[in-house]
């Protein structure tokens, strides 16, 4: 297509570093090619790691700041992906949308008592007094519950801080919105979370006007599909790669959701 063009990138699922670091190549190509006047932000989704949710929230943000940014709530931003759509200039959601979550999780599962109880044992030979502690096996001590939480709080106020930033409001304002709830898309219009409600189609057209180019000229970029993927080939083919590849992600993120060391969640 030639001449100026707008950019339409579509984010669903889960914010994790391996998902993320695709858009964030293709976000940095929108904020370095001159033929792309603006972008729209598609997003739906629960949210998600929160250093991955910072590098897509930075990622818009920088595209911000050199042409006219738009996003579009689908079904749900929350946490990480509310706090991604805040890169934009304008943010846009159904009435029905669920927006907000503003807030950080840790999860901590300890499954000794269980494997106790089917006779698995296991030994953990371990370095450091708290090496063991996040190990998914054993319960938190009060002491090691209390520096999780610390670190969880560094995650809490800086989600805060970007929130009372580009939304323009004091902090203690929002503070009193950071409870780790969401609310549809017209309780955050009224809390002055979202700009307005509205499908992404009406969001593009307010990406046009600011952008001087016709909603019609955009283009929709997306990462491109896994190499076995398109190895696979053909209909039936890719359906039963993909679903084989998606039962694997699922467990190795419910993998990574037990076991990794002080994982915190937007």
């Amino acid at each position: 297509m030639v001449g100026p063009i707008l950019a339409k990138v579509k984010f669903r699922g889960t914010i994790r570093e391996r998902s993320v670091e695709p858009y964030l190549r293709i976000l940095r190509f929108v904020r370095e090619k001159s033929k792309f006047r603006g972008l729209l932000l598609d997003i739906s989704s629960g949210g998600g790691e929160d250093i991955a949710s910072t590098d897509l929230y930075l990622a818009v943000k920088r595209v911000s700041k050199v042409k006219p940014v738009v996003a579009a709530v689908g079904a749900i931003a929350a946490s990480g992906a509310y706090m991604a759509a805040l890169g934009a200039h304008r943010i846009y959601a159904y009435e029905e949308s669920e927006v907000g979550s503003i807030g950080v999780i840790m999860p901590h599962f300890a499954a000794q008592r269980l494997l106790e109880k089917i006779g698995v044992e296991v030994e953990l030979l371990h370095h450091g007094r708290h090496k063991d502690a996040y190990q998914g096996l054993r319960s938190l001590t009060p002491e090691e519950r209390e520096k999780l939480l610390k670190v969880g709080e560094v995650s809490y106020n800086s989600f805060v801080d970007v929130v009372a930033r580009e939304r323009r409001r004091p902090r203690e304002e929002i503070l009193k919105l950071a409870t780790g709830e969401f609310w549809s898309g017209k309780q955050a219009l009224a809390m002055g979370l979202i700009d307005a409600l509205g499908d992404r189609e009406k969001a593009l057209e307010d990406l046009a006007h600011s952008a001087g180019v016709p909603a019609k000229r955009t283009v929709e970029l997306s990462p491109p599909k896994p190499f076995f993927e398109r190895l696979a080939g053909g209909p039936v083919a890719s359906l039963g790669f993909g679903l084989s590849q998606g039962i694997r992600t699922s467990v190795q993120d419910a993998i990574e959701d037990v076991l990794l060391y002080g994982r915190r969640y937007r």
